[in-house]
């Protein structure tokens, strides 16, 4: 007993594996080539088609035209060259023989009793030299009425019309014979008739025929062409490597093509962003984390075990400098992930309510004076935790640049669809050439306060991740406010904010248990 794997594929058939096979381009020019044949092919069976039955229908109505003619021609009984009524039915037929011409691939006979006894000499085709139809039509010839039918004989088909005339009782004719019905019979050789328009749609299948090698030719210029941003993307996917990432297809047009280009190039973006992203925190962390294990191994290397003073305060130092390392690290990896999706997650947010947790959490970063100048009310759409991160470095930043005792004041606003989160302090002032630099890692506007420079870029980083920006006003001596400017975020058109509190001499301090209702 032999077993078989589940969880093997099944094998593709031969000829679908051959398709699978073939180049892209190669199967978009099969599948266009194939579905025009098979449009033409429709098409033209349809077209044929309806055209064999508009031949049929107007066979039916010659034949019938000529039946009436010669119903009308019996109903008068009068033969129009003599003036005198028909003596007999075979009279009839043969003047009706003599008055109704055949068209073209249309034949006439006269039949009496059965038997064939006059014929047209002006038909294009000769009834009488088919033994087969005219066995055929014998009975038709002697019937009580008239009949069309179709007879298909070893020669051809034929569309006919049998008009059979009896008389009251048998009449002899000059010769002495009898005769009891005459029959006069039109036929048209319907495959002869049919042919003339088959040969029509020999020329259509000739013109279809090179129109699809016009479109085979088309097709594989136009996929060649549609095809060429993919084989640039193949290209320059095998130049890409992680020394060069710049490389970019151009983008041309604007169908589906181009948006998958445009696609490509941001992904390439991105990933270039992450190898850089990457290779920058490597250079943060070895330019930031040398400076400490240096100490560190310095102190370590003149340690004196046996003194007690010595390795408390070696300790302390180690402890000290493992703190600032542990904070560098942390910075860094907020700022190794601020270009991922995921760092940030909007959720809509109450303004004042975030305003009062803010204030709760930076009235313990220093003595200052801690106030609101601007508390907005409605909801925004906006990542509670880092927008809770950046407005605390802002206020670090504040305390660690203002003198004791001075004002910084917190405010929130809405400005049509924006929000904006601004902090104010009046300390020392950022210098104008300085005030776009500080957002860089590890620069510092003054050198002589602790910190590892890496605060205001994870602040710029936030409001970036919203979308946003960061705005800078300050005067030396006079103070600094940063703005956090938020696009988009506010979901409430009207908001209703609390008076505006300036942080001058005449500002009024709002203590947090009176804030709240």
């Amino acid at each position: 007993m032999t077993t078989r794997d589940a969880s093997a594929k099944p094998r593709r058939s031969g000829p679908r594996r051959a398709f699978s096979a073939l180049s892209a381009r190669s199967r978009i020019l099969a599948a266009v080539v194939g579905l025009t044949a098979l449009a033409l092919t429709v098409s033209g069976y349809t077209v044929y088609y309806l055209q064999q039955l508009q031949v049929e229908d107007r066979i039916n109505a010659e034949l019938e035209a000529d039946a009436q003619e010669f119903v009308e021609l019996s109903i008068a009984g009068i033969d129009p060259e003599t003036g005198e009524s028909f003596a007999t039915p075979a009279d009839l037929v043969r003047t009706a023989m003599a008055r109704i011409i055949p068209t073209r691939n249309e034949g006439a006979i006269g039949m009496v009793d059965g038997e064939i006894a006059w014929t047209s000499p002006v038909t294009d085709i000769d009834l009488e030299e088919d033994p087969e139809l005219l066995r055929a039509l014998r009975d038709y010839a002697v019937a009580e009425r008239a009949q069309f039918t179709t007879i298909t004989t070893a020669q051809t088909t034929y569309r006919a019309v049998v008009v059979p005339v009896h008389a009251g009782s048998q009449v002899e004719d000059a010769r002495g014979t009898t005769h009891e019905v005459a029959a006069f019979v039109m036929a048209y050789d319907l495959t002869a008739e049919k042919a003339v328009f088959s040969g029509i749609f020999l020329t259509y299948a000739g013109v279809a025929v090179f129109s699809l090698l016009v479109v085979a030719l088309v097709g594989y210029l136009v996929a060649g062409r549609l095809l060429h941003p993919i084989r640039l993307l193949a290209e320059a996917s095998r130049r890409i490597t992680r020394e060069d990432l710049t490389e970019r297809i151009e983008v041309t047009g604007h169908d589906d093509v181009a948006a998958m280009t445009r696609s490509v190039n941001e992904m390439l973006d991105r990933l270039e962003g992450a190898f850089t992203a990457q290779e920058q925190l490597i250079h943060d962390v070895s330019h930031e984390l040398r400076t400490p294990l240096t100490i560190l191994r310095g102190h370590l290397e003149v340690l004196d075990a046996g003194d007690r003073e010595d390795v408390v305060a070696t300790r302390e130092l180690t402890l000290d400098e493992l703190k600032r390392m542990n904070r560098v690290v942390d910075d860094l990896t907020t700022l190794a992930q601020a270009d991922r999706p995921d760092f940030v997650q909007p959720t809509v947010v109450e303004l004042g309510t975030l305003t009062d947790e803010v204030y709760d959490k930076i009235i313990a970063l220093g003595e200052r004076r801690w106030l609101i100048a601007e508390r907005a009310e409605g909801p925004a759409v906006l990542d509670r935790e880092r927008i809770t991160q950046a407005l605390l470095q802002l206020a670090a930043n504040a305390v660690k640049f203002s003198p004791p005792g001075s004002v910084i004041s917190l405010g929130t606003r809405v400005a049509g669809d924006d929000v904006v989160l601004s902090l104010r302090d009046q300390g020392a002032g950022i210098p104008e050439q300085d005030q776009e630099r500080i957002f860089d890692r590890f620069q510092r506007s003054d050198t002589s306060k602790p910190g590892s420079g890496l605060g205001l870029p994870i602040v710029k980083a936030i409001a970036a991740a919203h979308s946003g920006s960061v705005k800078v006003e300050s005067q030396v001596g006079a103070g600094t406010t940063i703005s956090l400017i938020l696009p988009g975020a506010s979901l409430e058109q009207d908001p209703s904010p609390v008076p505006t509190l300036s942080a001058d001499a005449h500002t009024l301090e709002i203590p947090a248990e009176e804030r709240r209702p």
